[in-house]
């Protein structure tokens, strides 16, 4: 029986509100973490639910502030305001607003399909190099060490000391704050689906630091180990949300760092937002595809509004729209909602807000870098290959080593120099590899050149001018490419899963020599 429309807007009522409880602390998190005021975080996230919803972006993600941009954002806070941190705020506002001018630009060009051809385990290995960045700069915080300053590795080391030098009452927060978003995901309960961990935190942590008297100076003490205290240790506010828009400063625009972190921002920004839109796509029970460049078009709208007025740069982030998703959400009302309620918390309870503890805010940002880098992401990676573990760990260390856009270039040119070892002619990998013929239902793709990223795209297209309703099957014959890589075996699924009617059948591959056992493995045609 069809869902009646004020069925669907309860239902997309109670996904944003649960999506809501889980933004809420994120959002401040994440524009601390990144060098903006706390309140640009939950800015960026009301532009993106109450203006992007309904101009046609991927009915199912939630636009917002993202874990993956911190490094990005803090870096040009820290370069473009050379030691203050409020002028290198308004100057990355500038960087974002051209940034999300060339978002617009890439959409209209119809090059939302960017990110289908990024290989995974290079945009795996800038994430996870994200997360140990993440986790360098908010340890200190999560333990009361405020000003901790240093490259990553630097910071890495000094952990340490972090703990040697730790506010005792802060440092209890931190931790329990840990402990609750851990344990409390694996209480598998009704209340545990219904409040999410970081509201739970919240929950313990403000009365807690109201007990231990951390807002007020003068100092603090716990199991008779004395801290210091005061406002520093808390979220601070503006008054009203009308006090926190801040206008972009161009003054810089023109300059080599503006221009990098402007090409980091929309390079970055773009690719992690549509794959965050793919992966929500494939958990859609509808399995209705987006518009990848209406999407991105939509993002970009959005980060220019946002940062137009103070705050970050936002794309569609993939562990709200999770939630979204798995909230029973059916529409973009959901996203509206999640806005809508961020709004009304924050003008009508800001005295709240002004009570977290910043190290409430760092422990799921810990988390969230632990995630992101987690022991588990290497182990995939190598099961996959031995040469997407070099792509993986390269993009990684380079990263951590330099910055995000040196490891992305790092990895693809290493994986562009991987395919010409194995026999890819160069001239080759950016050619169309493909020939179509239709014999009644199925459509016959034959791959007569290397089948690789950096044709990818060509390979879609010419497949998706053929696709219609009559198709049945889409038969993709590999047997006379020289090599195949893991990101075109990846994305062919990918693809099959929006297909409506069609399925997919991959032969030819049985005279290639694979890399390792894995299903996608990259493969050779054997001499």
């Amino acid at each position: 029986m069809a869902r009646t429309m004020p069925e669907s807007l309860r239902g997309d009522a109670i996904a944003g509100f649960l999506v809501f409880l889980i933004a809420l602390p994120l959002c401040l998190g994440i524009a601390l973490a990144s060098g903006f005021p706390p309140v640009a975080g939950v800015l960026s996230a009301i532009v993106g639910g109450l203006l992007t919803s309904h101009l046609g972006s991927a009915k199912l993600t939630i636009k917002g502030p993202a874990a993956g941009l911190i490094v990005i954002a803090l870096g040009a806070v820290n370069e473009l305001g050379a030691g203050d941190p409020v002028v290198g705020y308004k100057r990355a506002l500038a960087v974002g607003v051209v940034a999300a001018a060339v978002q617009i630009v890439l959409a209209l060009v119809r090059a939302g399909a960017i990110a289908a051809v990024m290989p995974p385990a290079v945009v795996h290995g800038m994430l996870a190099a994200i997360g140990v960045i993440i986790i360098a700069k908010q340890v200190p915080v999560a333990v009361g060490v405020l000003g901790a300053k240093g490259e990553p590795l630097e910071m890495l080391l000094e952990i340490p000391h972090y703990l040697s030098e730790a506010n005792p009452s802060v440092l209890a927060i931190g931790v329990l704050s840990l402990i609750l978003l851990v344990a409390w995901p694996r209480w598998k309960s009704r209340v545990t689906e219904l409040v999410p961990a970081p509201m739970v935190v919240l929950l313990v942590a403000i009365p807690l630091a109201s007990v231990l008297g951390l807002a007020t100076p003068g100092g603090t003490e716990l199991l008779g180990l004395a801290g210091a205290s005061g406002p520093e240790f808390l979220v601070s506010l503006p008054g009203n949300l009308l006090d926190a828009i801040t206008l972009p400063d161009f003054s810089v625009i023109a300059t080599a760092t503006s221009i990098k972190y402007v090409v980091m921002f929309a390079l970055v920004g773009s690719i992690e937002s549509l794959l965050s839109v793919i992966a929500v796509d494939s958990m859609d029970p509808a399995k209705e595809p987006s518009n990848l460049n209406r999407d991105l078009l939509v993002t970009g709208i959005g980060n220019l509004v946002s940062a137009l007025i103070g705050g970050l740069p936002m794309i569609s982030e993939i562990v709200r729209s999770k939630a979204n998703v798995d909230a029973g959400a059916k529409s973009p009302w959901a996203n509206f909602f999640h806005g809508a309620y961020l709004l009304l918390f924050v003008a009508l309870l800001p005295g709240v807000l002004q009570m977290i503890p910043l190290a409430a805010l760092a422990a799921m940002l810990v988390v969230t870098g632990a995630r992101l880098a987690a022991p588990a992401e290497f182990r995939h990676v190598l099961h996959i290959g031995k040469d997407q573990f070099a792509l993986f760990f390269t993009t990684f260390a380079v990263t951590l080593a330099t910055d995000l856009l040196v490891g992305v270039a790092a990895g693809i040119i290493l994986k562009v120099g991987l395919h010409i070892a194995r026999g890819a002619p160069i001239g080759g990998l950016l050619k169309s590899p493909v020939t179509i013929r239709r014999a009644d239902r199925l459509l016959q793709v034959d791959v007569v050149g290397p089948a690789a990223f950096t044709n990818l795209l060509a390979l879609q297209r010419a497949i998706e001018a053929e696709l219609d309703d009559t198709v049945e099957c889409v038969r993709v014959d590999l047997s006379l490419a020289p090599v195949v890589d893991h990101t075109v075996q990846e994305k062919l699924k990918l693809m099959a899963d929006e297909w409506p009617g069609a399925t997919l059948q991959i032969v030819g591959l049985d005279g290639h020599r694979a890399s390792s056992s894995h299903d996608s493995a990259f493969r050779r045609r054997s001499a």
